[in-house]
């Protein structure tokens, strides 16, 4: 699934995320499930998969090990907050490095 989610609304999404979790604790599948919300993928993935900076390989898989149907008092829990950090810092690493690459490819190109 390649970002289902991303055109809806807040609430909307709150809701559809719970309605999937209860999904993936009956259902014995694998759903690929690509987003760029760092809570969306701590909220419904068991495994977040942060992607390297060019070329894109998997950087490094977070396990997220907390059983569907998650509930959505997860979102405020200590738990939530360090996995999403976590995947927030391997993820600014990899910008930080897109930044710097580009900024080096402008400067060799004589952009402003």
């Amino acid at each position: 699934m390649d970002e289902p989610f991303g055109a809806l609304d807040e609430q909307t999404r709150m809701i559809l995320g719970e309605d999937l979790s209860v999904l993936l604790a009956r259902a014995d599948k694998t759903i690929v499930f690509v987003t760029h919300s760092l809570g969306e993928a701590t909220f419904l993935a068991d495994r977040g998969a942060v992607f390297s900076a060019r070329p894109g390989t998997i950087k490094e898989i977070i396990k997220i090990d907390e059983p569907h149907p998650r509930k959505p008092d997860f979102v405020t829990s200590a738990k939530f907050t360090a996995i999403r950090n976590e995947l927030y810092a391997l993820l600014h690493d990899e910008i930080r490095k897109t930044v710097a690459e580009t900024s080096v490819s402008a400067a060799r190109e004589g952009a402003p």
